[in-house]
């Protein structure tokens, strides 16, 4: 059923495109802004628009489709192998989407001569075809926004040029990552956790267009042939202003709350001359657990951005097989958790000096962490 959805739906396009653009034909780059709906929302989207008027042409040319029921989808999108498609819906009910969402809409059409536009529109048919759509997606360097200037580059080669001297004060991809995750601060701390060394390198001007409203930026800034490659910017929708909270449900919180219990659990446990054995297995093994999940991010998949991850300092792998050592009273056992507990000390000192970037709101879990590792050296 979906394979003759997919052909009907190609074969459309065919019958549409298959003429020729008239004189009066536009092709724009669309940004949308982002949306608090979900993570995946927060940093916006990017399209390109082909309308004419003559022909009938109206469609949004949109790399950012991908398909949940696509064999392995999960275990491929574990492993850094996700497949995205172009996709070639109806611009109106494009737009329409992100109005509901109160997503602004920003369209630049671009300054192209005639064949110039034939030249861009015959390589996004071509590449809307069934055997050229998908590609494999990289959430920095191969996204629905990086797609728009690549392509472009790629119609046209050197006659066009993207000038980053408008990016004074470049970011590390990180840092651009966090611009857009304020109202999301447990999405924040989830990519921020997953994100290597790598991420925290200064992204150069053309690496900020991973981001739609860079791009937007990018061909503000950009010619061809020597002439602006944006011969007019209309702001087709915006949005109606909204007051976002973030609330007390916040990681930094939560944390705090979690080091108060266990620096109350600590104290109470060396008035005992008792250690919460359970407890502390339960604080590892959930460490541990983490801790493998980035380590097989980092070894194990194609996830560039995962690689020499150093939350791996607190999140250690090995907790998770020291949490079912707690229950032992062996010196080497002693031995591993004043080890433990010097790590996360050393940590907490260099934390404002480490290569990679931490979240700020891990600070109070490294110090429960390293409270309980000298309980159970201790013991």
């Amino acid at each position: 059923m979906k394979n003759t959805l997919f052909f009907l739906l190609w074969l459309t396009i065919q019958t549409v495109f298959a003429r020729q653009l008239s004189e009066q034909a536009e092709i724009s780059i669309i940004t949308c802004g982002p949306g608090q709906e979900a993570v995946f929302t927060a940093f916006g989207h990017s399209a390109f628009r082909v309308y004419d008027p003559v022909n009938g042409i109206n469609a949004a040319f949109n790399y950012g489709v991908f398909d949940f029921d696509q064999p392995n989808f999960y275990l491929n999108f574990a492993c850094g192998h996700n497949r995205y498609r172009l996709a070639v819906p109806d611009y109106e009910r494009f737009e329409y989407a992100y109005q509901y969402y109160n997503r602004y809409i920003h369209e630049q059409v671009l300054n192209l001569t005639y064949e110039q536009k034939l030249k861009l529109f015959d390589y996004l048919v071509w590449n809307a075809k069934p055997e050229n759509q998908f590609y494999f997606y990289d959430y920095f360097y191969d996204n629905c926004a990086t797609k728009l200037p690549e392509i472009v580059q790629k119609v046209f080669g050197d006659a066009v040029v993207f000038d980053g001297s408008h990016i004074t004060q470049p970011r590390s991809i990180r840092a651009l990552t966090d611009l857009y995750l304020k109202y999301q601060p447990w999405g924040d701390l989830g990519i921020d956790l997953c994100l290597g060394l790598p991420m925290d390198k200064i992204a150069t001007p053309y690496e900020h267009m991973f981001l739609p409203d860079y791009v937007e930026l990018g061909f503000d800034h950009a010619t061809i042939n020597g002439q602006p490659l944006v011969k007019e910017k209309i702001i087709r929708y915006e949005p109606v202003p909204q007051t976002f909270s973030n609330g007390l449900f916040q990681p930094v919180y939560v944390f705090s709350l979690f080091a108060l219990l266990v620096v109350t659990i600590t104290i109470l446990d060396f008035k005992r001359k008792r250690t919460s054995n359970w407890f502390d297995a339960l604080v590892f093994g959930i460490t541990g657990v983490v801790g493998l999940l980035l380590f097989l991010l980092w070894v194990a998949t194609d996830h560039k951005a995962a690689a020499n991850n150093l939350n791996i300092l607190w999140a250690l792998p090995t907790n998770l097989v020291a949490a079912f050592l707690v229950f032992k009273t062996r010196e080497w056992v002693k031995k591993y958790f004043l080890a433990v507990f010097a790590i996360q000390i050393i940590l907490l000192i260099s934390w404002a000096w480490l290569p990679q970037t931490l979240h700020y709101s891990l600070i109070p879990l490294v110090i429960a962490l390293a409270l309980r590792a000298f309980a159970q050296h201790k013991k």
